[in-house]
């Protein structure tokens, strides 16, 4: 993982869950409640919920009220994240961080060709996000 990536995402103002679920089993359950749980301003994203953790959820990346503004955790299939990448290039949004699982060559080759500065391959966000948080406090 690239450090200056990772300081870069995690100084962001808001963030969103691209995958939210509602299945606390899931991860993409368990990284949205890693933000709510550090008090970092979070929005759901689930085409299906309406509301995540308590939170009101919207459809997609489309309905952010500032996507520049805004990190994405992608906790989606390499299919449906392909798709996210291309609308989240489309939008402005720069700092992208893939959960594992997320990503296949294809999506790697596509956040490459288009020049998106992502964090994919590891490690969660779950597993580097507390040294990262102690480190946005001291930059």
């Amino acid at each position: 993982m690239n450090v200056n990536t990772a300081h870069r995402f995690i100084k962001s103002p808001h963030f969103a869950v691209v995958g939210a679920s509602t299945d606390r089993s899931k991860y993409g359950n368990r990284v949205l409640r890693w933000y709510q749980d550090f008090g970092l301003p979070v929005t759901p994203v689930n085409h299906k919920e309406k509301q995540v953790e308590n939170l009101a959820s919207i459809a997609s990346i489309d309905e952010l009220e500032n996507p520049t503004e805004t990190a994405l955790s992608i906790i989606t299939p390499p299919k449906v994240t392909l798709q996210v990448l291309k609308r989240a290039k489309e939008l402005g949004i720069s700092k992208l961080w893939l959960q594992p699982g997320a990503e296949d060559k294809a999506v790697l080759d596509f956040a490459r060709d288009a020049g998106l500065d992502i964090i994919a391959g590891g490690p969660c966000i779950l597993v580097s996000g507390p040294s990262l948080l102690t480190q946005r406090a001291q930059l």
